[in-house]
């Protein structure tokens, strides 16, 4: 049987828009650039891609406090955003306009908007994996550190992403920015994700973020 595709989602805002990576069975297969979501997702189906990995929350705060799977990725050691709730998100990009000056959050709701456009065709990820499309929430720098076993450095991710992903198998010679290689990370995420050997941090309620299975060494979690 042929291998299904997988995809990894980065997502910037609405000026840089959505980089896609394809991988087939561990290895590079495509990509695609567009700043319209309906066209990244019309891009999945085309592949046939079964499950879909996306570098942006799925949830916006409830409280304003950090989501469950946040909480538990900072106690891991691994620097995360904390999403706002959307109203918090609201002002201050209307704020942000009023200076005239660009807000922080554009991507989040570039995001909002992608997964929207996914879940027409792809069930999003809350603790059952047996369906026939899904998506989730993934994040570079914690599928890089589950990749390395270790605490990785975020100011050299260039250079530590790449040297990862050539570790895991994948050809990185089409990667040509920092936006595809967090994508392809997204698709390995999702590549382990389709096989089983992953992590979920979070809840159905708030969000799951998925991360490669693999156990990060005590002494090399960060306090």
């Amino acid at each position: 049987m042929k291998a299904a595709a997988v995809v990894g989602i980065d997502v910037g805002g609405p000026r840089k828009g959505y980089h896609a990576v394809a991988l087939v069975d561990g290895r590079y297969a495509a990509q695609c650039h567009a700043c319209d979501p309906a066209e990244i997702v019309g891009w999945c189906l085309d592949l046939g891609a079964r499950h879909v990995g996306v570098d942006a929350p799925c949830r916006w705060s409830r409280d304003g406090r950090r989501r469950p799977a946040e909480a538990a990725l900072q106690a891991a050691g691994i620097a995360c955003f904390a999403s706002p709730t959307r109203d918090a998100a609201v002002a201050h990009e209307a704020a942000a306009q009023q200076r005239q000056r660009a807000g922080w959050y554009g991507w989040m709701f570039e995001g909002e908007r992608l997964y929207r456009s996914l879940l027409a065709h792809y069930a999003l990820y809350t603790g059952v994996r047996d369906v026939p499309r899904c998506c989730f929430e993934t994040f570079p720098q914690a599928v890089a550190c589950a990749l390395a076993g270790r605490i990785v450095s975020a100011r050299q991710k260039r250079r530590v992403r790449r040297e990862l992903l050539t570790r895991a198998g994948v050809d990185i010679r089409a990667l040509t920015n920092i936006d595809k290689v967090d994508a392809a990370l997204c698709a390995l995420a999702a590549q382990r994700f389709a096989e089983g050997r992953f992590s979920g941090y979070g809840d159905a309620d708030d969000g799951f973020v998925i991360v490669p299975d693999a156990a990060l060494p005590a002494d090399q979690i960060a306090r």
